[in-house]
């Protein structure tokens, strides 16, 4: 397979990168997180208020991204913006930091969790564990290689059941009465054993941001929507309002099922509702639900992602072979390969996500310099895309001055683990100097 110079084909609508927000988005963090946040909070209203707080945030953030798509509808997303705005060293150490351990790691993350809710229903081994995350990054990726079309229309399947679910969980708890109204009493203050509120909301607001992470990574795949200048940002903005209403109303069952003062753990947390809603068997009726969750989650990430790699490849910033997109099926066959292969290797060695861990800030920094990127391309580009950020310049000074916020916090509760992501990050500037440099301007 050569497929050097053969362009990507346009072949997603809007429904299909809406899928794709939505499922890559909502995991199993939509049955973790609101546990934890709810016991911090320990107040219905200030859960609430998070959640609002943090999905406007994504919003603006999503038309920003929306703007920049519509300048530069390309493959690659994130990288192109950076690249266009800051220069190839500035891009380059935004797709080290993707390549080398964060796009893989959180592939292999959800790849092991998927495999630990396979194995609450049926019983698995240690390596029968490894056997099924691994046979599932495998073959996400083949069905992103066979086609974008084939594994938007999975998506689309996947997020409809995941939704579904959610839904008839809902209907299910309202319909039949199966909670209890006084759980949200007193809503607005908080209850005995809560941390202090300040404390509190800097906690939840942390948590209720990564529970939305993710969304911008669907701009990865510019190059292969149809009227991009439209569907992409329109996309996004759906994408990350569904996503806002599912987890304020699924946080809101959660809290009529199972009531402040029993709330331990995520864990202990969806088992409760669980089991209210479907008796005994409630935990793996649960299972189920989150195996399809994130089965939708893992197969974003194999579609969006490796665009990235695919850019970096085409600009001569990466190994020219992996630029190569397959004759047949219209993909980026090789640059998926990779990511499914580094994956599948982390899963392979095990203790892996203590090292995701030191990207999450470096990863926020990144998303903050793309959304200040609509600054720099306005003043420095002048005409106007075809669709522009609603509010500008106060929307992204919003999201700036959130994400400033939220990068204090990251590194105030973990200064260590910032400092080495920072750093390993910067190990790509001499990479960049001695290896790709020449070949980018070859290009």
């Amino acid at each position: 397979m050569s497929g050097e110079g053969i362009p990507l084909r346009r072949q997603l609508g809007l429904a299909s990168l809406t899928a794709l927000v939505v499922g890559e988005v909502i995991g199993v963090g939509i049955f973790l997180t609101p546990a934890g946040m709810a016991r911090t909070l320990g107040s219905p209203f200030w859960l609430l208020v998070v959640w609002l707080i943090v999905g406007a945030m994504a919003l603006i953030g999503a038309l920003c991204y929306g703007e920049l798509a519509a300048r530069l509808p390309e493959a690659g997303g994130g990288y192109v913006y950076l690249r266009r705005a800051y220069g190839p060293v500035v891009a380059f150490l935004y797709g080290w930091k993707c390549m080398l351990v964060m796009d893989p790691g959180i592939t292999a993350v959800l790849a092991v969790g998927l495999a630990s809710y396979v194995a609450y229903v049926v019983p698995l081994s240690a390596i029968g564990m490894k056997a099924v995350a691994i046979g599932t990054i495998l073959v996400l990726a083949a069905a992103n290689i066979i086609g974008v079309r084939f594994g938007s229309r999975l998506m689309q399947w996947l997020t409809a059941l995941k939704l579904g679910a959610l839904a008839l969980i809902a209907i299910l708890a309202l319909g039949l009465g199966l909670g209890h109204w006084s759980n949200f009493v007193p809503f607005v203050a908080q209850r005995a054993g809560s941390d202090a509120l300040p404390i509190a909301l800097a906690s939840a607001l942390v948590s209720a941001f990564f529970a939305f992470g993710g969304w911008w990574e669907i701009s990865k795949l510019g190059g292969e929507a149809q009227d991009p200048e439209r569907t992409v940002p329109r996309a996004l903005a759906i994408g990350v309002a569904v996503i806002t209403a599912v987890y304020i109303l699924t946080s809101a069952v959660f809290l009529y099922l199972v009531p402040l003062e029993r709330v331990t753990s995520g864990e202990t947390f969806a088992a409760q509702a669980g089991e209210a809603l479907f008796g005994p068997a409630g935990g793996r009726v649960f299972a189920g639900i989150v195996i399809v969750a994130v089965l939708g989650s893992i197969l974003g990430l194999l579609m969006a992602l490796p665009r990235a790699y695919f850019a970096m490849a085409r600009d001569g910033l990466f190994f020219k072979a992996v630029a190569a997109v397959h004759p047949r099926f219209g993909t980026p066959a090789r640059a998926i390969t990779l990511q499914a292969a580094l994956a599948s290797l982390l899963v392979l060695l095990g203790n892996f996500g203590q090292i995701v861990s030191y990207f999450i800030f470096i990863t926020v920094l990144f998303v903050g310099l793309t959304v200040a990127a609509v600054f720099v391309l306005r003043r420095r580009e002048g005409a106007a895309p075809a669709y522009r950020t609603p509010g500008y310049p106060v929307t992204p000074a919003i999201f700036l001055v959130l994400v400033a916020g939220l990068l204090f916090l990251l590194a105030g509760h973990s200064p260590v683990q910032a400092a080495l992501g920072v750093g390993i990050v910067a190990l790509g500037v001499p990479v960049y100097f001695v290896v790709f440099r020449r070949g980018e301007h070859t290009q």
